[in-house]
């Protein structure tokens, strides 16, 4: 407890780290103002009843922010940014010159793949605008609305989606930790008030034990989440020793650490997001007379509608971008390349491509465990649901995974700053 608060007084006390926590705060309440700023033409008491009773809308209202909820002018939230990095880095296993360019050109090429990014999420917000507004109006939430008015609703949303994925690149620029997540988790967060009030007013005696098992489910995921995130895996790295003139240097062991889940919460963002898409699609084709579109948005529907099904998909997606994002992000050659330039090495194998299958090797295997357990925890609120038929207990499950994970992310780093300043 001492330690805590010794930091605490350590982060108020220093003005750089205190400037940046602030910056986090206010551009978070300018998000926050920006969500509850309605385009026109809304009819709020259908809004309200097509919420509480779409599961899938409850789920895409976690990655706007909770701006979708108001039909705000950033309801898109950073879906089309994260749906655009999901392509841009699916697009690396297909162009060798854009893998090339993310791992091997430093920080310009980076900067040029993040533009690819930008870029692409603008004909996406587009698309997901249109599809979303056009599948509104058909429920008779939007009012009767002119050509104009649409497409002056198209622009608002698409230029509020820019700017929350710029504000989200500002956060990450001068404030701590990953500004996308963090706008997620202030979406969610912000809900949690008016999740507590409905709670409340439709608690029913009768189910009390199910509220208890959703409870014990909670905190056993949390720990579960902790757990997983902060396990790693050790690899022992010495440095040869080297003469220069009548000194010897290095000689130190050390360690390379592995994480058991390298890639943290993206991997469950972006199977949602993949999840959400083509779902938004099926809803906008879904009263189209056509007979042929109809039987395939029927098939399509019936598979989204089975739990068994829809919880395979979700489990599986988990599970491959759990190692496709470790794979993007961790390259085990260029681990390799950098410690045999430094004169380290692995004890008992060769420096160079035999340390680079060693590292890669090690990381299957540990990947391996934190995929497969970050699959369960994504899949164990849906099986809840299935159990009990509430549907808020598959909300509230995604909300709470993504909540723990990005505020681990954000105390590491955190600590990180504060270490760095200390010493």
């Amino acid at each position: 407890m001492g330690t805590f608060f010794q930091k605490i007084r350590h982060i108020v006390s220093d003005k750089s780290l205190r400037n940046k926590i602030l910056f986090i705060l206010a551009a978070l309440i300018l998000f926050r103002a920006l969500a509850v700023i309605p385009v026109p033409g809304i009819d709020t008491l259908r809004l309200e009843q097509f919420f509480s009773n779409n599961q899938f809308f409850g789920l895409l209202n976690i990655f706007s922010g909770g701006g979708l909820m108001n039909l705000s002018i950033v309801m898109l939230g950073v879906a089309p940014y994260i749906t655009a990095s999901i392509i841009m880095q699916l697009l690396t296993i297909i162009f060798p010159s854009l893998k090339v360019l993310y791992h091997e050109e430093g920080e310009a090429g980076r900067k040029r793949f993040t533009q690819y990014s930008r870029l692409l999420t603008v004909p996406l917000a587009i698309l997901q605008g249109v599809a979303l507004l056009v599948l509104l109006s058909r429920q008779g939430i939007l009012g009767d609305m002119t050509l104009f008015d649409h497409v002056t609703n198209i622009f608002v949303i698409t230029a509020g989606s820019v700017l929350l994925m710029w504000l989200g690149e500002l956060i990450s620029e001068f404030g701590i930790g990953n500004g996308v997540s963090l706008i997620i988790f202030a979406g969610i967060v912000a809900a949690l008030p008016t999740t507590l009030q409905q709670l409340l007013f439709t608690f029913d005696i009768s189910q009390l034990p199910i509220y208890v098992g959703f409870f014990l489910a909670a905190v056993a995921i949390v720990a579960g989440i902790v757990a997983i995130t902060e396990a790693e895996r050790p690899i022992p790295v010495t440095y040869a020793k080297r003469v220069r003139g009548q000194k010897v240097y290095g000689g130190v062991s050390t360690y390379l650490p592995l994480r058991l889940n390298q890639a943290g919460v993206i991997p469950i963002i972006f199977a949602l997001s993949i999840l959400l898409f083509p779902q938004m699609i099926i809803g906008f084709f879904a009263n189209i007379s056509n007979t042929v579109v109809q039987s395939i948005t029927d098939v399509l529907i019936a598979v989204f509608q089975n739990p068994v099904v829809y919880s395979s998909i979700y489990f599986i997606l988990v599970f491959f971008f759990t190692y496709f994002y470790t794979a993007v992000t961790f390259d085990p050659d260029a681990i390799s390349t950098n410690l045999q330039k430094s004169g380290a090495f692995v004890p008992g194998v060769r420096p160079g491509q035999t340390t680079a299958l060693y590292i890669a090797r090690i990381l299957n295997r540990i990947t391996l465990v934190g995929a497969v357990f970050l699959g369960l925890v994504a899949v164990l609120p849906l099986v809840m649901q299935g159990i009990t038929g509430l549907a808020a207990f598959a909300i509230g499950g995604t909300s709470l995974l993504i909540v723990v994970s990005v505020v681990l992310d954000l105390v590491k780093k955190i600590d990180a700053q504060v270490a760095m300043r200390e010493y």
